[in-house]
């Protein structure tokens, strides 16, 4: 069968993924890297590799080793701490970029992203066309690589965009979608994890060719609406569509990885404040307050932990870190804590006053005004004065950051 290169697709599908996007940042930011082994970990304190570069790779170091130990492996391995702001705001550009290419933009995570191209497609001259269109765009306006992937749905697309990196730009026709992924593997395909694999392969499913030979009630019985899709997914026909606006959060929180096994309570409130702190910036930054607090110390044992009530709705820190310092008081027997985690929960858009709850005015003009100094001169330049003693740990950026919406937070 002949297939017409520029004729328009049903559905046009790409997914930019950027390439080792934060040590890609630190080797452009740094020419003598260009080219050279960079692993980027959470700060100069940082053990955990968070990425590496294509050139470390080579040597077998990847995503989540210790930095120890690929210096092992490669002992010319240049150790990069994590900049978020600098990766935020060379995301920010290239999710604005690529807006020039279509308006159907649904930013997937910090480094990847979803274009629907199936509106404009007839303005380009066929999917190699919009695909070099992309990665021209991306490289215009941040100078970075990216590998892009076009197919007539979203999971194939994405299959696309890793078939080959780096700088790799791979174009599956739908039609050709289902003879394409037959032979992968049904976990090289993005949502179907280990233990659904586990369960395909059960009823004689591991190569995505073989899912045609199941009934799609069976997924659909064990694994809901999800297992209706995967079913479609393995053979290029994903029917999942782009979401272009971010859905109101369930939750705001934060948290953060203390030395090993702290004993000092001072410590252990410190780390406590800084999270009430943040979680009650990013809920007035966003206009949400709450008035259930998940609260959580993470020990040797597993997690000691409550859902906190605070009586009325608030976005205050001070407010949300008394609750803190209650549930330490109460619960906390002074065994080792590993991290610390302050979460609002079910928050709510707007004022939530109660009927004869009185607004605490004078809180309210300290919080705006501490928020337009640390908006401008950066992230707890006004804080109490107990954050002095806080982590030097670099903040770590989301792995669901957008640049719109609650989730821009680092």
């Amino acid at each position: 069968m002949t297939i017409d290169a520029l004729s328009p697709w049903p559905r046009m599908i790409a997914l930019v993924d950027m390439d080792c996007f934060f040590a890609q940042v630190e080797q452009m930011d740094n020419a003598d890297w260009f080219k050279k082994p960079v692993a980027v970990t959470n700060g100069l304190q940082g053990t955990t590799i968070i990425t590496c570069s294509y050139e470390a790779r080579a040597f077998g170091v990847h995503t989540g080793m210790r930095l120890k130990q690929a210096r092992q492996l490669c002992p010319g391995l240049i150790h990069a701490p994590s900049r978020p702001y600098r990766y935020a705001e060379l995301s920010t550009r290239i999710m604005e970029g690529l807006i020039d290419i279509t308006p159907d933009v649904e930013v997937f995570s910090v480094d990847e992203a979803f274009l629907d191209l199936t509106r404009c497609q007839t303005l380009y001259k066929g999917a190699m066309n919009i695909a070099y269109l992309i990665k021209r765009r991306v490289w215009q306006v941040s100078g970075l690589r990216c590998s892009v992937g076009v197919s007539g749905d979203k999971t194939t697309a994405k299959f696309a965009a890793k078939k080959e990196k780096p700088d790799g730009m791979t174009v599956i026709h739908p039609e050709e979608a289902a003879d394409v992924l037959a032979p992968e593997p049904v976990t090289a395909l993005s949502g179907i994890n280990k233990g659904i694999g586990r369960f395909l392969a059960h009823y004689g499913v591991e190569r995505c060719g073989e899912m045609k030979n199941i009934p799609m009630s069976l997924l659909s019985k064990r694994f809901g609406h999800l297992g209706r899709r995967i079913w479609l997914m393995a053979q290029g026909q994903d029917p999942e569509r782009l979401t272009f606006n971010v859905k109101a959060p369930k939750t705001i929180g934060h948290g953060k990885v203390l030395p090993p096994g702290t004993h000092q309570k001072n410590t252990v409130l410190i780390y406590l404040q800084h999270m009430a702190e943040k979680v009650a910036a990013r809920m007035r930054c966003f206009h949400y307050q709450a008035e259930c607090f998940f609260i959580g110390l993470k020990t040797e044992r597993g997690w000691l932990k409550t859902k906190a009530h605070a009586g009325i709705y608030t976005d205050d820190g001070h407010v949300i870190y008394q609750l803190c310092k209650a549930f330490v008081d109460f619960y906390w027997a002074g065994q080792g804590v590993w991290q610390v985690q302050v979460t609002a929960l079910s928050p709510q858009q707007g004022k939530q006053l109660d009927l004869f709850e009185q607004p605490d005015i004078q809180r309210e003009h300290i919080n705006q005004t501490v928020d337009k100094v640390n908006y401008r001169y950066g992230e707890l330049t006004l804080a109490p004065a107990r954050l002095l003693q806080k982590s030097t740990m670099p903040n770590v950026i989301a792995p669901a950051w957008k640049p719109k919406g609650h989730r821009k937070t680092i």
